[in-house]
């Protein structure tokens, strides 16, 4: 078994010291850092609409299941935010400024903002399960592409992935199918 690795830490300091207003991004960083954060804008829009229609939905909710689910639009409501903030602090790591235009959120995100009718619990859940079933699906293409060219964004969409799994699966109990 040979061990090929060579590190050439003389040859690092001094690229490191030449590209200093690179912040974070190296020559090795492997991807078109301006399509990342294309994409990095897209999913915040998708997460801050998704953050929208959640919170209209457990606002508005009304009869007999009000509470349980208004509950569960409230938690999801406030880790989409989370979500958003956090690829926009990626964006911006990435040299760019987040893109929160409210004129373009809704063109820009991968879901729709929906409003049924306040006592159509099922059709909110239904939405908010659609939603989720497409960013799910959306965001492994996302992370397919992103290979190992950038662990760091990789590593994030995998971690929003994970919470937005578990919110379709929360979805799936509420509505009981």
């Amino acid at each position: 078994m040979s061990d090929d690795f060579v590190l050439d830490v003389t040859k690092i300091r001094d690229e490191a010291r030449r590209k200093m207003e690179a912040g974070p991004v190296t020559d090795s960083y492997g991807l078109d850092k301006d399509r990342v954060i294309g994409i990095l804008n897209d999913v915040i829009a998708t997460e801050v609409v998704c953050w929208l229609r959640y919170t209209r939905h457990a606002i508005s909710a009304s009869g007999i299941d009000r509470a349980q689910v208004s509950s569960e639009f409230t938690e999801h409501a406030k880790e989409e935010m989370q979500h958003a903030l956090r690829a926009a602090e990626r964006v911006s790591q990435l040299g760019a400024d987040p893109d929160f235009d409210p004129a373009s959120l809704a063109q820009r995100a991968h879901t729709d903002y929906t409003t049924p009718p306040d006592n159509d619990l099922k059709a909110m859940l239904e939405h908010n399960l659609l939603a989720e079933r497409i960013v799910i699906a959306s965001y492994q293409e996302i992370i397919r592409w992103l290979g190992e060219h950038d662990p760091t964004t990789r590593r994030l969409m995998e971690s929003i992935l994970e919470e937005e799994e578990e919110h379709a699966d929360d979805l799936v109990d509420l509505i009981g199918v």
